[in-house]
């Protein structure tokens, strides 16, 4: 009999309304059931923003630092617990071990980065125009705030989310991936264990529709952050966005890593492996299409096809597996019409391209697969595919790489392989993306640094450091005026006489 976890509302942990819920299973093992989870409806998701608005009065006026060391006593709690956290996350999301270490770790750096901000969150002091008079900008949460989080980092993204909303004096509902709400929970309970307020921090599980559609449209919400699919966040973004609702959308990407023809082949192989196949491929930074010099194609080419071979797929709690299984059957299908897009569209297959159900019990796995000779205007280099499928553009010297790796409607991670600083520099400049990567795959950001994209991959707000901070609070200016009498800005201002 499989455990039964509870929605945690106002500081307590409550059955769904109507009581229904749903199963979690492991991904490898489909038939091995994780827990029994609450299927949220409209009613739980009023319930949790009501608890949110309530506490959000007492929250915002909590001193910012008495806010940071709540978080900073969950994150010690997510050092304590990183191995158990991991491997939970394994069974559950399906990747291997050593990025489930990553997704705990990026929490907890998350973690160390907002509780300091607790002491920060700066404003300015500026001389005012008048006498005697200061001008200075203070910072102020924007409310209550609804967070809507993918599978594919079920606790790394939760935590970069809640961590500075909460420092900022934000109170939070959040809807995790309904294939992930066991590590939700997780990340619940060391809030709770770590003294978060009843009410500040609320979490409903369930689906989209039915929990997330009611988050995003309830009157008393006044901001989303969602990362997600592109199809979401645009109806995000015209529902939230009708209602003046602060809107924060990361939505995916089709991210290019270029190699250019003086490039190190075996590092830019390297790089290339690790960026197209970690996590299976389901990262929005994935490194899913390789643009290559024709001069060295047929080297990188043959490299990727010998790395591919080596990689090991299989249990994810294996420390030996490189490979684990996609999240889901859907997701299964969905990568593998990909592979019969491309051969549609007449690039090559090289390696790959297979279900491997048969071989793993039912698994949702997938071998790990290559096309080349694909043209820049093929679906399966320009559409997210989001699974274990990297595919190969051959073209002709610079200008032609960095035009096919802008081509396009996404814009959040692109890299560059090469000696040449002039060149290496022109790309930093001339590649249209929210991050740049030089000699390094696409994947591997960092928490102190902003995180975001340009053009369709979502809409211009960056996550993560001292932007985290600018997005979770609102900037109130202020005058003090002691000067006695009244002073009219921009009247009483002195002026200098022509002459």
């Amino acid at each position: 009999m499989a455990d039964t976890h509870l929605n945690y509302i106002d500081g307590r942990w409550v059955p769904a309304a109507d009581g229904d819920t749903f199963l979690d299973t492991n991904p490898a093992r489909p038939d091995e059931v994780l827990g029994e989870f609450q299927r949220s409806g409209p009613a739980d998701v009023d319930a949790a923003v009501q608890a949110a608005a309530r506490a959000q009065v007492e929250w915002r006026h909590t001193p910012a630092p008495l806010r940071g060391e709540i978080v900073a006593r969950a994150t010690r709690m997510l050092v304590e617990r990183k191995p158990e956290l991991a491997k939970g996350i394994t069974r559950e999301m399906g990747k291997v071990l050593v990025d489930s270490g990553y997704d705990v770790q990026g929490a907890i750096t998350s973690g160390e980065y907002m509780a300091g901000e607790g002491r920060r969150m700066f404003g300015d002091t500026v001389p005012s125009g008048l006498s005697n008079r200061m001008a200075m900008t203070v910072r102020e949460p924007v409310g209550v705030v609804g967070i809507i989080t993918p599978w594919n980092l079920p606790m790394l993204m939760p935590a970069w989310k809640l961590f500075p909303a909460l420092v900022c004096g934000n109170t939070v509902v959040v809807k995790p991936a309904e294939d992930t709400p066991l590590t939700a929970v997780r990340l619940f309970e060391i809030l709770e264990e770590a003294g978060v307020p009843p009410g500040v921090a609320n979490l409903v599980t369930g689906f989209g529709p039915e929990a997330g559609q009611p988050l995003v449209g309830h009157p008393d919400i006044d901001m989303i952050s969602f990362t997600g699919s592109q199809s979401v966040g645009r109806r995000i973004a015209t529902s939230a966005g009708g209602e003046l609702k602060h809107v924060s959308l990361e939505m995916g990407g089709k991210n290019a890593l270029v190699v250019l023809d003086d490039a190190d082949i075996e590092e830019a192989v390297a790089g290339a492996l690790w960026g197209g196949f970690s996590t299976a491929g389901q990262r929005c930074t994935a490194s899913s299409r390789i643009v290559v010099d024709r001069r060295v194609a047929d080297d990188v080419v043959d490299g990727l096809v010998e790395g591919i071979r080596g990689l090991v797929v299989g249990d994810p709690l294996d420390a030996d597996t490189n490979v684990g299984p996609l999240i889901n059957g859907t997701q299964l299908e969905r990568v593998h019409s990909y592979t019969q897009v491309g051969i549609g569209e007449g690039a090559e297959l090289v390696v790959g391209g297979k279900k491997l159900q048969d071989e793993f019990g039912g698994g949702y796995f997938y071998a790990p697969t290559l096309f080349d000779n694909a043209s820049s205007d093929m679906r399966i280099a320009q559409e997210e595919i989001f699974g274990p499928t990297v595919t190969v553009i051959r073209v002709d010297g610079y200008d032609d790489a960095i035009s096919v790796a802008n081509g396009t409607r996404y814009g959040l991670s692109a890299a560059v392989y090469t000696r040449d600083t002039a060149r290496a520099l022109r790309a930093v400049s001339e590649l249209q993306a929210g991050l740049v990567y030089l000699n390094a795959p696409t994947i591997g950001s960092e928490i102190h640094l902003p995180f975001g994209g340009v053009k369709d991959t979502g809409n211009g707000h960056r996550e993560s450091g001292p932007s985290a901070i600018e997005q979770f609070t609102e900037i109130k200016t202020v005058f003090l005026d002691y000067s006695g009498t009244l002073q009219r800005a921009h009247i009483d201002e002195p002026t200098k006489e022509s002459g």
